[in-house]
């Protein structure tokens, strides 16, 4: 089976109202367009070529749910910082939250299901920014010494020196979260509207449009914990259980095991249990998990994060004919040109931003002048 898939576009207010509309090349319709998801997640069902949802095709065929959750991700203001959590933390959390009665779609609810939700994105944009983990202490330090010496900024330089690095880090982020150093938010804050600090000009930029979008937002200050990625166009970065994260600003395709679980740390009216991230997040401070692709260009590239739920490959088309391997199922999105795929007895067209879904097929043969992308299940290891 090989047939053409669609979605609409998630309006989320963070979207942007022009980046996917340029991708597929249509005409803005003035509204913003945050994310299009190619998947059979029930939240946004994607929609075959002869009507159906993927999800109707996949019962109607005995298939399980897809493990994997396929997006275009358009940020043009900061999402919610957030962290997920690991598949024991998530079965447990979800069997007590049952047990307890808590409706799945209340707002207070953090287990939407008993699966886990690590998540790769790889920047189609030329620049795509995202706080992703936390950042040494020292260098956290340089970055608040440049920022005054207002009382709420020297407590929080005092606070972060004040035990082991993940320790020191953990206390501050459930300070501020639970409303108890609304000090350190109200100065750090008021210090980043002027800040010039040498070394530091693109945090400073992230967090000056934090302020500015969420004023007076504990999430302001566990934002400027956290490190700046910049990926350039074909880069990636992977988001681990447990670690926090908050994509900025840019285009991406993003990869996830298919789960809606999330554990929010501000940037958001939305609820945020403290003690339930403060038990599942990772404070160990270390460098972004920026994740390089293994192959070439002849081949295909291949992401891999390490999880069995998905794996990703580009494979940029220079006029050629290419046979790809299939492990499972696959969802195949063009991101440029105009490509060919071909099954065992089906072909489609897919020209930039259109994706297809193949099932029971070995290979698939990519022609044409283009990149796509290809999600499919990870490897077993």
């Amino acid at each position: 089976m090989l047939e053409t898939l669609a979605n609409a576009p998630r309006d989320y207010s963070w979207g942007s109202p022009t980046a996917i509309p340029e991708l597929q090349g249509r005409t803005p319709t003035g509204t913003p367009e945050a994310e299009v998801w190619f998947g059979d997640h029930p939240g946004s069902p994607a929609i075959l070529g002869d009507g159906r949802t993927l999800a109707d095709a996949r019962t109607h065929a005995g298939e399980p749910p897809l493990p994997f959750l396929l997006k275009i991700l358009a940020a043009s203001s900061s999402l919610s910082i957030q962290a997920h959590p690991d598949l024991a933390q998530a079965k447990a959390g979800y069997a007590a939250e049952e047990a307890a009665g808590v409706p799945r779609d209340a707002a207070e609810r953090v287990y939407r299901d008993d699966n886990h939700k690590p998540e790769i994105i790889v920047a189609l944009s030329e620049r795509f920014r995202a706080l992703v983990g936390l950042r040494p202490v020292a260098d956290t330090d340089r970055l608040l010494a440049g920022l005054g010496e207002a009382s709420g900024v020297m407590r929080l330089r005092h606070e972060l020196t004040a035990a082991a690095p993940a320790d020191a880090l953990r206390a501050v982020i459930e300070a501020v979260l639970s409303g108890r150093a609304d000090d350190i938010v109200t100065d750090v804050s008021a210090a980043i509207r002027d800040a010039d600090v040498p070394g530091f000009e693109e945090e400073i930029d992230v967090l000056r449009a934090i302020v500015r979008d969420f004023p007076g937002d504990a999430g302001i200050v566990v934002a400027l914990l956290m490190n700046l990625v910049v990926l350039r166009a074909g880069e990636a970065v992977f988001a681990p259980a447990g670690v926090l994260h908050a994509y900025q600003d840019g285009l991406g395709v993003e990869l996830m095991a298919a789960s809606d679980n999330v554990l929010r740390g501000g940037l958001t009216p939305k609820h945020i249990d403290v003690p339930e991230l403060m038990r599942i997040v990772d404070t160990e401070p270390a460098d972004a998990p920026v994740l390089a692709p293994r192959g070439d260009e002849e081949a295909g590239e291949v992401f891999d994060a390490g999880v069995p739920d998905f794996l990703l490959t580009r494979h940029r088309m220079t006029g050629t004919s290419r046979k790809i391997a299939l492990e499972g199922p696959a969802i195949v999105l063009a991101t440029a040109g105009a490509v060919s795929v071909a099954g065992d007895e089906q072909r489609v067209d897919l020209v930039s931003g259109a994706a297809a879904y193949a099932q029971g097929e070995d290979s698939l043969t990519v022609e044409g002048v283009g990149v796509v992308y290809i999600a499919q299940p990870g490897r077993r290891r």
